[in-house]
């Protein structure tokens, strides 16, 4: 398993915008992810992900976060975010039901 936490200094508005956008091209299956949770913090927000693999959240980002992410701003220049990703060695991961999706 592969656990990442990314910080975004930027408004929650744009992670939601993301993932309402994510959720409708996906719906509740992304290949190799078991866990997602997005969160507004005092700085902006975090994801916090579990994977199967990092060779899955390689995938993901390559094929559906960063497409999704250019798509979106157009013509416009990429904003200056310096975001931060941490991984973390998962230790114990338990899902009782499957097909959530807020």
């Amino acid at each position: 398993m592969y656990g990442v936490i990314t910080a975004v200094p930027a408004p929650v508005a744009m992670y939601d915008g993301m993932h309402a956008e994510m959720t409708r091209r996906a719906g509740t299956s992304v290949d190799g992810l078991l866990v997602h949770v997005g969160r507004a913090t005092p700085a902006g927000f975090e994801v916090l992900e579990v994977w199967e693999s990092q060779e899955h959240y390689d995938r993901a980002n390559a094929d559906i976060v960063f497409p999704l992410m250019r798509e979106l701003m157009g013509d416009q220049p990429a904003p200056p975010i310096e975001q931060s990703t941490e991984a973390f060695e998962v230790h114990g991961l338990v899902i009782p039901r499957g097909d959530i999706l807020i």
